[in-house]
């Protein structure tokens, strides 16, 4: 008795997600053609491979034993197409991207523009977004967000390590100010003030030596983009608290003055993120390749 491919990766892939909702977004069917599907396997196999409540999905001993004996054949497959691909020079199809528009400015010359030279063949589509959405619902390949942003039950790959946010301000502003020493001096400066993608006012995070600090920063200045804050902290409105790479010119050029750096540690910087699948599309992996690419070279000229 046989199975076709299409449905031993049904049955994969509704163990791997524990549930044919998420599954069925996956393969592109609905959800009830995914169960449909199973339930016409189990009956032709004469065996539960799922054991289904209004609650949950899960494998039964059976399903257990059967997942395991083709997973191995199905990740060869799955090897077998996207080296096929990616050897052959024939990526091609259109790579959709939801990036939050800071790292979208980060990442696309180094990143973007360089996976458009080395494959012409792919079209690249970019959405900028402050809020995190559902990259698979909304039909992307992947999303870009910071590493501590990312849902749990999807695959991050670094691509930024690490990341640290200062306060700066324009030489202009500190002509006739103090500098602040610690957090809470900044309660007497007039400070350009962040608005979230959830609607809050983001509290400027600080840490030295184990001790955390959260501070409202006052000012009569609400943005909720970061290259507007950099402009007006560039024209000397205010302090502002922005993502050292996007400003670091303007610091080594003088125009920016960075204070608090010792109250401004690195934290987890910016990661690909994507659903887990079976077989992943050779135009995301052709992205992750050059990610790793791009990473190693980075790990080698530190060790140079």
């Amino acid at each position: 008795m046989k199975a076709s491919l299409a449905e031993l990766e049904a049955i994969a892939a509704v163990a791997r997600h524990g549930g044919f909702r998420v599954a069925a977004r996956e393969l592109g069917v609905s959800s009830s053609a995914l169960s449909h599907a199973v339930a016409t396997l189990e009956e032709r196999l004469s065996v539960r491979i799922f054991n289904r409540t209004t609650r949950s999905v899960t494998l039964s001993d059976a399903g257990e034993r059967f997942v395991a004996e083709i997973a191995p054949a199905l990740a060869s497959i799955d090897r077998a197409i996207e080296n096929a691909g990616l050897s052959s020079g024939s990526v091609s199809g259109t790579l959709r991207l939801n990036i939050a528009p800071g790292a979208a400015r980060m990442l696309l010359v180094p990143l973007i523009l360089e996976y458009g030279r080395r494959f012409p063949n792919v079209e690249i589509e970019i959405v900028t977004d402050n809020a995190l959405v559902d990259v698979i619902g909304k039909g992307f390949d992947a999303g870009v967000r910071l590493a501590e942003a990312v849902p749990t039950d999807m695959v991050a790959i670094p691509i930024v390590p690490t990341v640290r946010s200062l306060v700066v301000g324009s030489p202009g502003y500190f002509s006739n100010r103090p500098k602040p020493l610690t957090p809470g001096d900044l309660l007497q400066h007039r400070c350009i003030r962040a608005r979230m993608a959830s609607g809050k006012l983001y509290r400027w995070e600080f840490e030295r030596h184990a001790q955390t600090m959260l501070i409202d920063a006052p000012g009569s200045l609400t943005l909720d983009a970061s290259d507007l804050m950099l402009t007006a902290v560039l024209e000397g409105a205010g302090l502002a608290y922005i993502g050292e790479p996007s400003m670091a010119d303007h610091i080594a050029a003088g125009r920016l003055i960075p204070v608090l750096e010792d109250w401004s540690p690195p934290y987890p910087g910016l990661s690909l993120y994507f659903a887990q699948r079976r077989q992943m599309p050779a135009r995301l992996r052709a992205l992750i390749e050059l990610i790793r690419e791009q990473a190693a070279h980075r790990s080698s000229r530190l060790r140079d």
